[in-house]
């Protein structure tokens, strides 16, 4: 698709609709996806929790590209395109573990775990090894969360850390853990992923577990009131007074986009679990529960809900034009000892249930998105949030 047919198509949305067929289907629009939107933004990996020792390090897979996100020494995390500078091979191919030296498979070229070159045999004599260092990305380590960057000139991290590090001050992310991680592949375009995400019109009739504890399965103006008792509790349990940070808007350059804001449990429900009490210790320097939720996302594909005992992380990562892939992360104090402290199985079922669910409706939906009979339809008040990711979206390509 040439890029005038596709500011054709851009011009010929709707705003008020979901978006053309083409969008969610041609393998030329995914590609304009990965270069617009995807290679420069700054994108979360992975907690430090996951690689606490030097040489411990962790695959992260997008469209083509695999990354080594790795602890090269004196607490630096590098990542390291997983690419052998001789004839291309993959380096890694364990999802995770830990490496003294990083050697390729194919020719034994070995590199230090700072991406450094160390021996390559029967090189010419003028061989120069400075020349031949693993390629790497941009990484940036805020409140424990890992996050790379492909550009080599990236958008700052820093305003994107200015919005934020007041309201994640409290969960004392860095000192946290991962007491799990899930991966859910899902055979559909990622921004059915993320529309199915960001609005909670389908929550009542897909997801009665999560309807009966969470306030954003509400209408907005409903939603505001319920909010104003936990904001008012705020303060002395030990959580942000923020109850809003920037909008995810349809604006400025792409790179580091980002949103914060807080919703109200309903009454009786202090966290996302089945049954509304403690999964696990209370995070950080919070003192008590406030009745609410802290929602957050980062980029175009991770998203937070941070709960005062746990805090469970959403990444929607592309995998090709068809396929993306679901991993949800949840994160726990630290010092907290499973069977103890808490129960994997009781602090991941709500969203482990829900997920499932989302699979099954998502999978359906590209299905049907992938019928010659499909046409775009209308947005309703409760998916206002999807739609502003819709416009964010087509702003991101007309970059």
């Amino acid at each position: 698709m040439t890029q005038t047919a596709l500011a054709s198509l851009m011009l010929a949305h709707n705003a008020g609709q979901t978006l053309q067929q083409e969008f969610y289907t041609d393998p030329e629009i995914y590609q304009q996806e990965m270069e617009k939107i995807f290679l420069k933004s700054w994108l979360y990996v992975g907690h430090i929790s996951q690689v606490p020792n030097r040489g411990d390090y962790f695959l992260f897979r997008m469209d083509r590209e695999s990354v080594i996100i790795v602890n090269s020494g004196n607490g630096e995390i590098r990542g390291l395109l997983n690419v052998c500078r001789h004839r291309g091979s993959r380096i890694c191919g364990e999802d995770s573990g830990n490496q003294k030296l990083l050697v390729c498979p194919y020719h034994g070229w070995t590199y230090e775990l700072s991406g450094a070159l160390r021996g390559a045999g029967y090189t010419p004599a003028d061989f120069d090894k400075k020349q031949f260092s693993l390629k790497q990305v941009q990484v940036r380590v805020f409140h424990g969360m890992i996050f790379i960057n492909f550009a080599a000139d990236p958008v700052p991290f820093d305003e994107m850390e200015k919005d934020l590090d007041a309201p994640l001050k409290p969960y004392r992310l860095a000192a946290a853990k991962v007491a799990h991680r899930q991966n859910y592949p899902l055979a559909a375009n990622w921004k059915l992923a993320v529309e199915n995400y960001c609005e909670c019109y389908h929550c009542k009739p897909a997801h009665p577990e999560y309807s009966i504890a969470h306030g954003r399965a509400i209408p907005h103006a409903e939603m505001v009131e319920a909010l104003r008792p936990v904001m008012e509790r705020a303060e002395r349990c030990g959580l942000t007074t923020h109850s809003v940070a920037k909008e995810w808007i349809a604006s400025g350059p792409i790179g580091a986009d980002h949103a914060f804001d807080r919703y109200p449990l309903y009454e009786g429900h202090v966290t996302g679990s089945r049954d509304g009490k403690p999964v696990a210790p209370l995070l950080g320097d919070i003192k008590a529960y406030d009745g609410g939720c802290t929602d957050m996302h980062v980029g175009p594909m991770t998203f937070y809900l941070a709960y005062c005992d746990h805090v469970v992380i959403y990444r929607f990562t592309p995998l090709s034009v068809n396929s993306c892939d679901c991993e949800i992360t949840w994160l726990v104090r630290g010092d907290a000892v499973e069977g103890k402290d808490y129960q994997v199985e009781d602090l991941t079922w709500l969203w482990d249930v829900t997920t499932i669910a989302d699979k099954r409706i998502i999978e359906a939906n590209a299905a049907g998105v992938g019928s010659r009979y499909y046409e775009p339809g209308p947005y309703m008040p409760l998916e206002d949030f999807a739609q502003r990711f819709i416009a964010w979206y087509l702003h991101a390509l007309r970059m």
